[in-house]
C-alpha cells in the first residue's frame, strides 16, 4: 500500500506540472554545446516557452510526454516514496528522535537510485516524445516516435533491451541527489514546524509549508544533473547505440561546463523550479496526506 500511494500521489501531481517538464526539456536542451550568442533561441523564458509551444505544437503540445510520465511517476517515485516510507517507519532516519541529516539523505539517496534504474526506459522515452516539435521550434535532436509503446518497441528491436537503458548513467545520480536532498529537506522540515507549533497538530498545512522549504532545495541540488540526464537521454546515437555527443555522465557534464560554462549547467532554472517546485510540493503534500488518510482508516 506504501508504494501504492507513493505512485498515486506523484500522479496527481505529474497532471498538473507536465506541461511544465516540457518547457523545461525544451529549454535545457536548447543551445546544447554551442557558446552564448552562436545559436538561435527559440525559447527566451519559461513564459515565451509556454507561448511559443502553445503557439506552434497547440495547447496538446504542452502535454507530449503525458502518458510515459504518468508511468514514469507511479513507478518511480511509487518504488522511491514507497521504499523510503518502510525505511522511515523503521525509525533508521532518526537518532534520538530527531531528524538525522546523513541516515534520512542516505535512505532518501538509496531510495531514488532504485526508483530511477527502474523508471529509466520510461524517462527516456519521455524525453524522446517532449523534445519532438516541429522544425520552426526545434531544440536537440528529433527523434519520430508516434507514442510511448512505439518508442519502447523501436528502440528494444534496433538496440536490444539495454537500449532501453541508455542514459540510465545520469538517471541515478540524478534522482539520488534530488532524493536524498528532497526527502531529507521535507522531514527536517516538517520537523521544525511542528516544533515552532505554528499550526495545530495534523494540519495538512504543515506538510505544505514543508514540501515549499522541499522545493527550493532539490531544485537547487538538482539542475545540474537534471540538464546532463536529459541531455544523454536525448542525444542522437550510432547502429550501435553508443551516443554520438557525450560518452557518458561525467563527458556530458563536462563538455557542458567547458562549452556553455556554469550557466550551461543551470539551463532551464526557471523551468526547472515551475515544474520541480510545484511537483515536489503537490506529490510531498499527496503523499502526505494519502499515508495519514490510510492510517486513520485502515
Amino acid at each position: 500500500m506504501d508504494f501504492i500511494l507513493s505512485g498515486t500521489a506523484a500522479c496527481g501531481a505529474c497532471l498538473f506540472t507536465n506541461p511544465l517538464e516540457v518547457v523545461k526539456t525544451r529549454m535545457q536542451l536548447q543551445g546544447e554545446l554551442k557558446s552564448r550568442g552562436t545559436y538561435q533561441i527559440y525559447y527566451r523564458n519559461v513564459f515565451h516557452a509556454f507561448y511559443t509551444i502553445g503557439k506552434v505544437d497547440g495547447l496538446a503540445g504542452l502535454q507530449k510526454g503525458l502518458v510515459p510520465g504518468l508511468f514514469y511517476q507511479f513507478f518511480m517515485n511509487g518504488v522511491r516514496l514507497g521504499s523510503f516510507s518502510i525505511i522511515e517507519s523503521s525509525g533508521y532516519t532518526h537518532t534520538d528522535g530527531r531528524v538525522s541529516a546523513a541516515k534520512t539523505s542516505v535512505a532518501g539517496a538509496v531510495a531514488g537510485v532504485v526508483g530511477a534504474v527502474m523508471g529509466s526506459p520510461i524517462y527516456l522515452v519521455k524525453t524522446h516524445l517532449q523534445s519532438q516539435t516541429a522544425s520552426s521550434i526545434a531544440v536537440g535532436h528529433q527523434y519520430q516516435h508516434q507514442g510511448m509503446f512505439h518508442a519502447l518497441a523501436a528502440i528494444h528491436k534496433q538496440y536490444g533491451i539495454l537500449g532501453l537503458w541508455r542514459g540510465s548513467s545520469a538517471a541515478v545520480p540524478r534522482v539520488s541527489v534530488g532524493s536524498g536532498a528532497q526527502l531529507y529537506a521535507f522531514a527536517a522540515s516538517k520537523e521544525l514546524v511542528v516544533d515552532l507549533q505554528v499550526f495545530p497538530d495534523g494540519s495538512w498545512l504543515v506538510a505544505l509549508c514543508a514540501s515549499m522549504i522541499s522545493s527550493v532545495v532539490v531544485v537547487a541540488a538538482m539542475t545540474p544533473f537534471d540538464v546532463v540526464s536529459t541531455r544523454l537521454y536525448n542525444q542522437p546515437v550510432d547502429h550501435t547505440g553508443k551516443g554520438e555527443l557525450y560518452k557518458g555522465f561525467v563527458d556530458c557534464f563536462s563538455k557542458t561546463l567547458k562549452k556553455e560554462g556554469v550557466a550551461g549547467l543551470y539551463k532551464g532554472l526557471g523551468a526547472s523550479y515551475f515544474r520541480l517546485g510545484p511537483h515536489t510540493i503537490l506529490s510531498l503534500l499527496f503523499w502526505d496526506e494519502l499515508r495519514k488518510f490510510w492510517q486513520k482508516n485502515r
